[in-house]
């Protein structure tokens, strides 16, 4: 089957998490020998944030860590967009690429025989509902979203006469456990900080548990203001600026606990949508600790995937108990690495694409 995406980037994860799990979607599509081409915009935010900080070998060394990583870069305003999906049989449009560049491919589906589906992974439905509404899906065969209160929130709002469910996964070929990583230190943290989505948050379940605890803590994002730092700085912990998604294993394998907390969107207008990265640290079997979220659509066993700290001082406990319980720490690794494994792959996910393709093309369902 020939496929085509087209995202914000593929080549860039600068403050673009969707990268993360599109790469993954990628790769395991092009092992079961799928033709996919994947177009991304020439002014996509992400890549050239990512050249003027860190220059052209950022790029470089993301092609050196994904060999078989093509891309291709178009000008929407120059190119035809709709001319790309010539011969596609499926075709993925994600939600941060223009209105233009959205109701042109719907256009061009409509004469077209290929299916054609949005794919949502962002909070955006919620906060920002009129950027949503500009987006002419009349053509499209239904929407994608990361969670079953984003996919309702499609069908409650008329924006869509079909979606589905499809949630981020961990790409296990780049996400795994490493075995003989010197320790560089008790927690790591990777994660931007939120444009004030979970200031709060951070401050009472990350940086006041690290600081009592006296904890050596490694933090890793882009986006810090000057008073994020240096309330980092403060509470003891080093800011490691930008790291390339593909060597977190390393930072994981290289520490004793992790901690997911996540924007308040998702805590308060979207539970059940826990984004990306609990998925890839379970991958890398390192111990995690979440501040609140509802697993509403039961993803994972809290308490054995991972623990929750309903307040900072039940995070300062639990980190403390998986850094000196050794017994402790082993069974979350192995539990949450397990769930993984076994549910949450890019694998499962492109088995759930196929399966939503052979329902619209052949009316199919798949339980």
């Amino acid at each position: 089957m020939k496929i085509a995406i087209f995202c914000h980037s593929l080549v860039s994860d600068w403050n673009h998490g969707n990268a993360h799990f599109l790469r993954g979607v990628v790769a395991d599509l092009l092992g079961r020998g799928h033709e996919v081409e994947v177009f991304e915009p020439v002014d996509a935010w992400s890549r050239a944030n990512l050249v003027a900080q860190h220059g052209t070998a950022a790029i470089d060394d993301i092609y050196d860590a994904f060999p078989w990583m093509r891309s291709t870069v178009y000008d929407p305003r120059q190119v035809e967009v709709g001319d790309l999906a010539d011969g596609a049989d499926l075709v993925l449009v994600h939600e941060w690429n223009e209105p233009e560049v959205i109701a042109a491919l719907g256009r061009h589906k409509a004469a077209g025989g290929y299916r054609l589906l949005f794919h949502d992974t962002h909070h955006r439905a919620v906060t920002a509902p009129d950027e949503m509404a500009r987006f002419d899906l009349r053509h499209y065969d239904g929407v994608l979203a990361f969670g079953q209160v984003l996919r309702d929130l499609y069908i409650e709002r008329c924006w869509a006469d079909r979606a589905w469910t499809w949630h981020e996964a961990a790409d296990v070929r780049t996400f795994h456990p490493i075995d003989g990583v010197a320790r560089r230190g008790d927690l790591v943290w990777i994660g931007n900080w939120g444009d004030g989505e979970r200031t709060k948050e951070l401050h009472t379940f990350l940086l006041g548990p690290v600081h009592r605890l006296g904890l050596a803590a490694n933090v890793y994002g882009v986006r810090y203001p000057d008073d994020a730092k240096n309330a980092l700085k403060e509470a003891g912990i080093r800011y490691g600026g930008w790291r390339p998604n593909h060597r977190a294993p390393g930072a994981f394998a290289a520490h004793g606990v992790t901690v997911h907390v996540p924007r308040r969107p998702y805590v308060e207008a979207l539970p059940g949508i826990p984004t990306i990265r609990p998925f890839e640290a379970l991958a890398c079997g390192i111990p995690l600790v979440c501040s609140p979220w509802d697993d509403a659509e039961h993803l994972f066993s809290p308490g054995k995937d991972f623990l929750v700290a309903r307040n900072s001082d039940e995070m300062e406990r639990h980190l403390d108990d998986i850094l000196h319980d050794p017994d402790l720490a082993q069974s979350l690794r192995e539990h949450g690495l397990r769930t993984i494994t076994e549910r949450h792959t890019c694998g499962h996910r492109v088995d759930e694409l196929l399966g939503i393709h052979d329902e619209l093309t052949t009316g199919a369902t798949h339980g």
